[in-house]
């Protein structure tokens, strides 16, 4: 069964937290983040991203820079940015956001609400945590040294569990009585997300510790790198207790949205247009559509040479049975970008590019329209019992598989491991 535990977070008071929220290290370059901290020495930034501080030509995985982390952070608790918890608490994070239209459905608003504490390493390591993505060596080495150099998480996980599993009841009723009285924190940042945090009273808090206690699996949404990180930097054994616990926000999976990861092909590896969906038809039907399609299920939005059609799997096509054969992702490559058109690895191969579905069907028509891609294809989104089926069975999604929305936001819970 999955552990909770309360912790002793660093956290700015209300009338700092604005100016310290940040984006995820990950979803910002060094020059935006440059850009975004700039005239603001308290913005979470200077810690999750420090190659900020420091001359261009420095390279952002140096020892240097993590160093230069550190010392951020040290200087935003010693100016009072940060402020220690004084007793072990949870925290209960709700997001709102409107989603434009073309990000894998029509425009839309979206809430999820989930409960911040601590995870265990002993979980991640026996499976409790299950994850379903390959970590990247390069990546985990660096997130290993930069945990180990601040000597706290700086990031949360982002996990998720089953509505129906057994707890989730009890964490429902207790989030929805936390979440009637005055938040702690209310902001909205400059993408438009509102951020809404709640403290949690002892009582409440014991009952979502003991709710968790009967949930019997979580499951890694996204920060598959900061979790892996998490458990080496536990076992190289220099660091306080608190190095067995990482954070993370839980949130049930039915409030999540998970957003498709569409590609495109830098060429149609010489094949004609009409040549290609001639040999579509095998297993699809190709249908002209007007405008970008909204694919369901087992269905494909193609565009190239200015015009969109929508590929639908014939019958028998998919293989129902198989957890990763059935994903839209799958069925694409297994189907199309493979056998048709020379994908073999897309995690290796440079003639194909991903775009995020935030981005919407528009940026597919820009590549390909501006010649920076021969065709692009936009998928349905992959669900989030379509990743906890494949995590339950033990398997790996394929690369750029979901794109969840909204993004944590960094800054706002700091959890320290000495």
């Amino acid at each position: 069964m999955a552990t909770l535990r309360p912790f002793r977070a660093l956290r700015p008071p209300r009338d700092a937290v604005a100016a310290v929220a940040a984006p995820p290290y990950d979803v910002v370059d060094t020059a935006e983040a440059r850009a975004l901290a700039a005239g603001n020495p308290d913005s979470f930034l200077h810690v999750s991203r420090p190659e900020i501080d420091l001359p261009d030509d420095v390279d952002p995985h140096a020892d240097v820079v993590h160093a230069a982390g550190r010392r951020a952070l040290d200087d935003l608790v010693a100016r009072g940015v940060l402020v220690r918890d004084a007793e072990p608490g949870l925290l209960v994070y709700r997001q709102r956001m409107r989603l434009p239209a073309g990000a894998g459905t029509a425009e839309r608003t979206v809430t999820q609400t989930g409960v911040v504490g601590c995870a265990t390493v002993a979980d991640y390591r026996a499976g409790v945590i299950a994850t379903h993505e390959h970590t990247r060596h390069d990546k985990e080495t660096d997130r290993t040294r930069h945990i180990a150099a601040l000597a706290a998480h700086d990031e949360p996980v982002f996990l998720m569990y089953r509505p129906e599993a057994p707890g989730a009841a009890t964490i429902a009723a207790t989030v929805a009585q936390v979440t009637a009285r005055a938040p702690e924190y209310d902001l909205v940042t400059d993408d438009g997300v509102a951020h809404t945090l709640w403290t949690v009273d002892p009582a409440e808090r014991d009952a979502l510790v003991a709710a968790f206690g009967e949930v019997p699996r979580l499951y890694v949404a996204d920060g598959h790198h900061r979790s892996a990180a998490a458990a080496r930097v536990a076992e190289e054994g220099r660091h306080g207790p608190g190095a067995g616990e990482f954070p993370v926000v839980v949130f049930p999976a039915d409030e999540l949205t998970v957003l498709p990861y569409h590609r495109a092909v830098a060429d149609l590896a010489g094949r004609t247009l009409a040549g290609l969906r001639d040999a579509l038809a095998d297993a699809f039907d190709v249908v002209p559509a007007h405008d970008a399609p909204e694919p369901g299920r087992h269905q494909v939005g193609l565009y190239a040479d200015g015009g969109w059609w929508l590929l639908r799997a014939r019958d028998g096509v998919v293989d129902e049975a198989d957890p990763i054969a059935r994903l839209d992702v799958s069925v694409l490559q297994d189907r199309v970008l493979g056998p048709l058109l020379g994908v073999a690895d897309p995690r290796t191969d440079p003639r194909i590019r991903f775009v995020g579905g935030i981005r919407g069907a528009a940026a597919l028509e820009r590549l390909v329209d501006a010649g920076e891609a021969a065709a692009a294809f936009a998928l349905h989104p992959t669900s989030a019992d379509e990743v906890m089926d494949v995590a339950d069975g033990g398997r790996v999604m394929p690369p750029k598989s979901t794109w969840f929305e909204p993004k944590l936001r960094s800054g706002l819970f700091v959890h320290p491991i000495d």
